[in-house]
């Protein structure tokens, strides 16, 4: 791990060095290639070296695109939202400054340019390179319409210092573009199994993603009918992949690549560089606690250097579990601190973290995609295609484990489709998909997220981030994002 974090800290300073702002970037990638592509040994480092970028620069150690402007969370005793949580966005505060993320991007058209040139021993090791690197790549380009709609697509790799400026292109081409990145990988990988574990690209992986690339397609940019049935097919794929529900759910997230898992962040407390993911904020730190009568089942650290003791389940995200007090997973996603006969803070178990001799420590694997998210992307497909019983044989899946039984509710399009949008905020609280999940549902109809977000109401704040005025200061082909 350290020699990788030296490759690729290189690799970053090269690029680093001579890229101040995305778009009016002048990277030294011939440098790059000289020094990095000399044999077909090179490529596998310098790939791990990009899921780098997607574990701890964009969406997996940060909380505030897929979840703060959500009703998820409140502050505990010692907040640290940001804006965002407030709605409050301007291109001088909570924006976007994208440059990182097309870091990473330009990796992957560096890479994707430069391995054609060279004999691979063994063909399936060069086409599953390419088949995670188009991945990647849809990854980054998919978190990015989601956060700010239209966005440059830069697709060709940066071999010399004139890269011209790109304007933003419709969020429609950009998915465009995610669907022929997946595409193109899922015909590449050699096999359908996790041949490099739960912590890359798999078959199973880029089918889950473009899943759930679909069921945005479809609700948000009006994708329609077309999309779902396309979102269901890519399910249906990952459901073959041998994969099963964890039995405890508590595992989920303190079980590194278990059953249920499809593709995940690896985080370790002796990592260099990676000691620790985005629940450090939420677990609360001894002095906080301190008289607790109940202090043994609340997931505390002993210093604020491990537990930041920032943020606490909201009340109405509590209310979603507390319909059914029989829900096995409410012992393993929050704990009500208790002083005496008082009842205080709600402190999230979601990622305990792992307890050591000197502290606790909030090294779980972040998760990306599981089986139950599969379940439910069908679930909400099918309910846009009207066949609700369809959609409850899928949503049953995931409350059979929870303990809630069978759902036996109206099965009207409208009152199952908010069912599974609340049983996504049980199922999936503080994994980082909740405002994601607000936003498709608001665009197909189901709830007002004006009026759904408290932090919303009465604002007219755009769903949509800014972008950061320096991003808009050097590529004059750049506008801003609608409403700000």
């Amino acid at each position: 791990m350290k020699r990788l974090t030296i490759f690729f800290g290189a690799l970053s300073f090269i690029m680093i060095a001579g890229c101040d702002d995305l778009l009016d970037v002048k990277p030294r990638s011939s440098i790059t290639e000289q020094v990095y592509f000399q044999n077909e040994g090179d490529f596998n480092p310098y790939l791990t070296g990009i899921y780098t970028f997607m574990r701890n620069n964009t969406i997996n150690n940060n909380i505030l695109y897929g979840t703060e402007r959500s009703e998820e969370l409140i502050s505990a005793v010692n907040a640290r939202f940001t804006t965002a949580w407030n709605q409050i966005l301007t291109p001088e505060t909570g924006a976007l400054d994208y440059s990182v993320w097309y870091q990473a991007i330009g990796h992957c058209n560096l890479l994707l340019d430069k391995i054609d040139d060279f004999t691979f021993a063994n063909q399936a090791d060069q086409n599953r390179i390419k088949a995670e690197t188009y991945a990647l790549r849809a990854y980054f380009f998919f978190h990015l319409s989601r956060i700010i709609g239209d966005t440059p697509l830069m697709l060709e790799a940066v071999t010399s210092e004139n890269v011209p400026a790109l304007p933003r292109a419709k969020a429609s081409e950009v998915l465009a573009q995610v669907f022929a990145d997946l595409d193109q990988a899922i015909s590449l990988f050699p096999e359908q199994t996790f041949v490099n574990g739960k912590y890359r690209f798999s078959y199973a992986a880029a089918q889950a993603l473009k899943a759930e690339a679909k069921l945005w397609n479809a609700k948000v940019l009006g994708g329609g009918d077309a999309d779902l049935n396309d979102a269901i097919t890519a399910a249906a794929t990952v459901e073959q992949a041998g994969l099963s529900l964890q039995a405890n759910f508590g595992e989920i997230t303190t079980v590194r690549a278990n059953s249920e898992i499809i593709l995940s962040a690896y985080y370790n407390r002796d990592e260099e560089g990676g000691r620790s993911n985005y629940a450090l904020n939420a677990l609360p730190f001894l002095a906080a606690v301190t008289g607790a009568s109940n202090l043994e089942e609340l997931p505390y650290c002993l210093t604020t250097v491990n537990g930041q003791g920032a943020y606490q389940i909201s009340p109405l995200s509590r209310a979603l579990f507390e319909s059914n007090p029989a829900d096995k997973r409410i012992a393993s996603t929050y704990v009500v601190e208790q002083q005496g006969s008082v009842e205080k803070i709600a402190w999230i178990k979601k990622y305990p973290g792992n307890k050591y001799p000197d502290d606790r420590v909030s090294d779980n694997d972040v998760i990306l995609f599981r089986l139950a998210d599969i379940y439910l992307m069908q679930a909400e497909a099918y309910a846009g295609l009207n066949n609700t019983a369809k959609a409850i044989e899928y949503l049953d899946r995931v409350r059979q484990r929870a303990g809630t039984g069978s759902y036996v509710g109206p099965t009207d399009k409208e009152t199952v489709e908010m069912e599974i949008l609340n049983e996504r905020g049980r199922e999936f609280f503080f994994e980082n998909k909740r405002w994601y999940d607000l936003v498709r549902f608001h665009s197909a109809g189901t709830i007002n997220v004006y009026e759904y977000v408290p932090n919303l109401i009465g604002k007219t704040t755009p769903l949509y981030w800014p972008l950061a005025a320096k991003v808009l200061a050097t590529n004059p082909l750049i506008k801003q994002t609608d409403g700000y």
